[in-house]
């Protein structure tokens, strides 16, 4: 089973954070001595709400592909590229994920994700999406993001965890998000300004390739923020429901 993981760093010094950036040219040669691992790639981050056009110099991190979670774990727990990065990084946290549906042009003309036998739905959900912004559109894109960023804190409980990320400034772009429930989730994607703004991006040609993926969220490793970002979601759905208790039945 394929398993995705998404790694985050938040670097504190100025002398970490140099070095930080620094790995994003100098890292690529060395992940790919990482034995069994597939697609990968290092990214940046926004500040804000998780999506500007602001680099956040502080947070950087790792999306890699793997055979299945045990060798993802071995591997990333081994690997000297991933110990400099927990031992530059003053938190780090780990995602870990199975694709259950993938829809788009693809990454950098490949399509990474293959789709898990898991289900179609499960809680909670995550989403990444990815977009090459083509360089005519990139004031015009931009220029959507304030109306959604506004509405993420007040609108949408069961958004657990939220960041910007990408490869490119300003041009190559991805969010990722968990949801608590994909019913949540489709209530932020299909309604209000991020409704308006994917609408129009599409009609006007704006992303030269897109794709927007769904995974089943498999655990968590490490804390950011201080805390696991899965941990109440995960008990609720490990605790069983209890049963209403049966109506009386009339004599």
């Amino acid at each position: 089973m394929q398993v995705v993981s998404l790694s985050f760093y938040r670097f504190e010094t100025a002398w970490d954070r140099a070095w930080a950036l620094g790995q994003m040219g100098f890292a690529r040669r060395a992940l790919k001595r990482v034995p069994h691992i597939g697609f990968h790639k290092l990214l940046g981050s926004g500040t804000g709400e998780g999506f500007t056009p602001i680099p956040n110099w502080s947070v950087y991190a790792i999306l890699a592909i793997w055979p299945d979670r045990e060798i993802a774990e071995a591997e990333m727990d081994a690997a000297p590229v991933f110990q400099r990065y927990r031992g530059h990084a003053v938190e780090s946290w780990t995602v870990f994920l199975e694709a259950r549906s993938v829809r788009g042009q693809g990454w950098a003309h490949e399509t990474p994700f293959q789709i898990g036998e898991g289900g179609s739905r499960t809680s909670p959900i995550a989403v990444l999406t990815r977009a090459t912004v083509r360089p005519w559109a990139v004031f015009r894109f931009w220029r959507h993001v304030p109306g959604i960023e506004a509405v993420i804190p007040d609108h949408y409980e069961g958004l657990l965890f939220k960041i910007g990320l990408g490869e490119v400034p300003w041009l190559h772009q991805v969010t990722f998000s968990i949801w608590r429930t994909p019913e949540e989730m489709e209530a932020f994607a299909y309604q209000g300004p991020h409704r308006a703004a994917a609408r129009e991006s599409l009609d006007k040609g704006w992303f030269s390739e897109d794709l927007f993926a769904r995974f089943a969220v498999l655990g968590g490793k490490g804390e950011w923020e201080d805390h696991d970002p899965l941990a109440h979601s995960l008990k609720e759905r490990s605790e069983p429901r209890e049963e209403p208790a049966p109506e009386p039945v009339p004599a």
